[in-house]
């Protein structure tokens, strides 16, 4: 199928503001998937003028709780993880028999992958039904941006057992943040019939698609810098997909309760920081 021309023509279905017909799209993908409206900011299929309004929805205030413990991580998504582990040799685990490149995943560029060689990653899968705006696991400042084109396949859990380098053939976009403890990646990955990604700093990054990898570098202080709290908004997707975090050598630890098929919820805890437990027992 030519998976970009029917994504984007999703993508402007999904951007028109087509009254009665638009409300009851909404209700029946509400219907469909089972959506807890009662969260939400706005409850009403009628509340929203276009069905990417609805998909993006706010979430009611207090309806999620992000971790107060400064020496832990909190989930950016709501979703279900996918994978998690370590990166070994500069790989990531996609599924079962399935490995993937971080220096393709981040763009093919060896230096951008250098401070994650070693280190540990995290893959979350976000539902049709779930809440898709991405916020942020830990303070951070944003350091560089990295559109990079490729395929639209679905990412859902069967694609993920079956198409090979799933992540790192998608269209992604790629965020590079320093942290007090560390480099974080997040990369926003693409999908069939997702219509959109947009950051909080840029706005809408894709579409257009383009056939090049693109740029953008962020100081670190004064005029232009980009930089953020625990819980903050830093994107979302217009129709679900999914987020791939990666992280330094020897910076967090993973709650060991989760894995595979474990269910996200923004806010909630998603690791720990092993600079802060190393310091906690004196060893430093």
């Amino acid at each position: 199928m030519p998976k970009h021309a029917i994504s984007r023509l999703v993508g402007k279905l999904a951007a028109a503001e087509a009254g009665w017909l638009t409300t009851k799209l909404i209700s029946a993908f509400i219907k469909a998937y089972g959506i807890n409206m009662a969260e939400a900011k706005l409850k009403n299929a009628s509340d929203f003028k276009t069905f990417n309004d609805f998909f993006t929805r706010e979430l009611e205030e207090g309806a999620r709780t992000i971790d107060p413990d400064e020496n832990a991580l909190c989930y950016p998504v709501d979703g279900a993880i996918s994978q998690q582990g370590d990166i070994v040799d500069g790989q990531l685990i996609q599924a079962k028999g399935f490995n993937y490149s971080l220096t393709s995943l981040l763009g093919g560029d060896e230096a951008t992958a250098k401070p994650f060689q070693g280190g540990s990653f995290s893959c979350i899968y976000l539902a049709p039904k779930d809440y898709h705006r991405i916020h942020m696991p830990m303070a951070a400042t944003l350091r560089e941006m990295i559109y990079v084109p490729g395929e639209l396949f679905s990412v859902n859990p069967l694609t993920a057992n079956n198409v090979p380098d799933l992540f790192a053939r998608n269209e992604r976009v790629v965020a590079i943040f320093d942290t007090a403890h560390g480099e974080m990646a997040m990369v926003l990955v693409g999908a069939t019939i997702v219509a959109s990604i947009e950051t909080t700093w840029a706005g809408t990054i894709t579409p257009p698609a383009g056939k090049d990898i693109f740029r953008w570098q962020y100081p670190a202080t004064g005029v232009g810098a980009v930089t953020f709290e625990k819980g903050d908004e830093m994107g979302r997707f217009k129709l679900g997909s999914t987020v791939v975090s990666t992280f330094a050598p020897s910076m967090i630890k993973f709650n060991e309760t989760a894995g595979p098929e474990t269910v996200t919820r923004l806010g909630e805890h998603y690791a720990d920081l092993c600079s802060a437990k190393t310091n906690e027992s004196g060893a430093e």
